[in-house]
């Protein structure tokens, strides 16, 4: 299985980290990176990645998903286009995924507007050129699987993880108690703070 990340430069470190790392180490998944011409990057943290391939290497047919990051440059007067990588990988019923800002890619390139999606905000999405897909958006702090599309404000990199591995037919007890070991310390107690 292979998963192509798109990450462009002062990605968000936190947001497919978790997913990185759990679907490669734990589960065996290739994990390649894509870049603006395969150049490396460097995140909001300072992190510098080297990228596998670039952007417009992306082919479906050599994936089983996308997966696109938020980050710095998802900002609507700037962003890029990836509206044609996106639409194939559609076309071909492969995983497509988006956390924080990186959803503003799927709500411009038409996706969004027949599916149900989350994000950081609906006002955030109704302030995109072309976006039509108000009525299908879910106000939720989880990410949200509707068919094979995964979206997750980048506040949710827990659950845009599992929602993406299970897309990928990856779900599994073990996983599910991977992924609420990491979310315990979201839970509160009665008083509104976390347990001791």
């Amino acid at each position: 299985m292979r998963l192509a990340i798109v990450l462009y430069e002062g990605f968000a470190d936190w947001e497919c980290a978790l997913l990185m790392a759990a679907a490669r180490t734990h589960l065996g998944v290739d994990i390649d990176v894509a870049t603006t011409n395969g150049a490396p990057v460097t995140s909001m943290g300072g992190l510098d990645v080297s990228a596998h391939l670039s952007i417009d290497a992306l082919d479906p047919a050599g994936f089983d998903g996308l997966v696109i990051c938020g980050g710095l440059t998802w900002e609507p007067e700037t962003m890029p286009d990836l509206s044609t990588t996106i639409r194939a990988f559609d076309r071909d019923r492969r995983l497509v995924a988006a956390i924080c800002g990186g959803v503003n890619a799927l709500a411009v390139s038409g996706l969004l507007d027949r599916t149900d999606h989350t994000a950081n905000s609906a006002e955030s999405l109704a302030a995109l050129t072309g976006y039509r897909g108000g009525q299908r958006y879910r106000d939720q702090p989880q990410a949200l699987r509707s068919g094979h599309v995964v979206t997750a404000a980048g506040t949710a990199p827990i659950s845009f993880a599992g929602e993406i591995l299970r897309g990928l037919g990856l779900g599994s007890a073990e996983l599910d108690g991977f992924l609420a070991l990491y979310g315990q310390e979201h839970q509160t107690g009665q008083n509104g703070r976390a347990p001791d």
